[in-house]
């Protein structure tokens, strides 16, 4: 998963996740509905039943290549944060339409630019061969890649 700022220096945080995560996530953001609810359905439900409300998600932070992220919840006029992995948060913030930030200090750290060669600018009219360049890249990426 890549995460963009959308301000800024549009500096990119790359975290990976496994593929039940990055499948919940996909479905999230194609609007796929599924007979039976996934656990990320199941927490937006639970969060509706409650009167709960997820204002936002935050990846907090990196520790030994394990990235860290938290809920931060209202409920009854009172706010919660509570732990959780990435890619958990995201799937259910792209659910319940709740923001997605990265801690300053983390992005500071470990943003990335990422500037597009002249490639990328003209196969960009064939999302094809960009899925097909981004599948190679995902089959020969390692996490120890992204480590500082």
């Amino acid at each position: 998963m890549l995460l963009e700022e959308t301000e800024g220096a549009h500096r990119s945080l790359p975290i990976f996740v496994g593929a039940p995560e990055a499948t919940s996530i996909a479905f999230a953001l194609q609007g796929v509905e599924l007979p039976r609810p996934m656990t990320h359905d199941l927490m937006s439900q639970l969060l509706t039943t409650f009167g709960a409300r997820l204002e936002r998600v935050v990846v907090t932070k990196l520790v030994e290549s394990t990235f860290f992220a938290e809920l931060q919840l209202s409920s009854g006029g009172a706010s919660h944060a509570v732990s959780c992995r990435p890619s958990d948060g995201i799937a259910l913030a792209l659910r319940v339409h709740a923001p997605l930030y990265v801690a300053d200090e983390l992005m500071d750290a470990e943003g990335l630019m990422i500037e597009p060669d002249e490639d990328d600018v003209s196969d960009q009219s064939n999302p094809e061969e960009i899925v097909g360049e981004f599948r190679e890249f995902l089959d020969t990426v390692r996490p120890e890649d992204f480590t500082g």
